[in-house]
């Protein structure tokens, strides 16, 4: 469906302000993607944890991340 995969296109772009989403998405780049290709793959985990929210009945709940010493 065109249009759901633009929406998760769009949603993974806006996520990259999310420290967890901009992680995978900068170790995505070093693995040699493009821009796109890593907004895609991002799009599809995004897409993934919507499914497994879905399928268990829980809202989102991100994984706390531990502070990052300076």
């Amino acid at each position: 469906n065109k249009q759901l995969k633009r929406a998760f296109f769009l949603a993974a772009f806006a996520a990259l302000t999310d420290p967890i989403n901009r992680a995978y998405y900068d170790r995505k780049r070093a693995e040699g993607k493009r821009h796109n290709a890593a907004l895609i793959c991002l799009a599809r985990r995004r897409c993934d944890v919507l499914f497994a929210m879905l399928r268990h009945k829980t809202p989102y709940q991100p994984r706390p991340t531990a502070p990052v010493a300076a």
